[in-house]
């Protein structure tokens, strides 16, 4: 993987958006009880809490969409999207640089089945920027984290039109919030090919 581009500026990744509402009473209460310690043992707090106590929306067949953080934690559930804009607000509201980063990603093994995009984020910890994806395990992926390296659930094939991209973006991708406001059913959506696929 190529080094990391950025679409913002440094304090860019400390911000709020309406995706990332930091400021928001759940946000700043849920990184507070996680801020026992360093920047790494808070980062892999929130990485696990968003992991593993946010259910990934289709491995628990839950219809309802959330895209804001605050709705993320509140409701405990959400698309990769959503719990990597969870992921990213409580990384922010801690004080550590945190931003979006995106696969586009077959459906199945086969290219004619169409692409989508796959969400995860990217962090500033101890002075390296390692890309982090908080998606939930499920057989066949066990993503773990890492202040070191990047550890993310899938690896993108190239020969199967399959892309990793390297930017690291300060907010959320339009052409996937757009696709989350839209929508009313989160199972629907999945599985009759409204995902985001675009090109980015």
């Amino acid at each position: 993987m190529s080094p990391p581009l950025f679409d913002g500026e440094p304090w860019d990744y400390l911000g709020a958006h309406e995706a990332v509402d930091l400021e928001h009473e759940i946000v700043q209460s849920t990184a507070a009880a996680l801020r026992t310690g360093d920047d790494i043992a808070f980062a892999r707090a929130a990485f696990d809490l968003v992991r593993d106590d946010v259910a990934h929306s289709m491995d628990a067949r839950d219809r309802r969409v959330t895209w804001r953080a605050s709705d993320v934690l509140r409701e405990r559930t959400g698309l990769c999207y959503a719990k990597s804009h969870a992921f990213v607000a409580l990384l922010r509201a801690g004080g550590i640089q945190a931003g979006f980063c995106y696969q586009r990603l077959l459906l199945g093994d086969d290219p004619a089945e169409g692409f989508a995009l796959h969400g995860f984020a990217a962090a500033l910890i101890d002075d390296r920027w390692v890309r982090l994806d908080p998606r939930g395990d499920r057989p066949g992926v066990d993503v773990r984290f890492s202040a070191d390296e990047d550890r993310l659930a899938y690896a993108a094939r190239p020969e199967l039109g399959e892309a990793d991209y390297p930017t690291v973006y300060a907010a959320p991708h339009p052409a996937v919030l757009d696709v989350l406001k839209a929508a009313d059913d989160c199972v629907r959506m999945c599985e009759t090919g409204g995902l985001p696929s675009a090109e980015l």
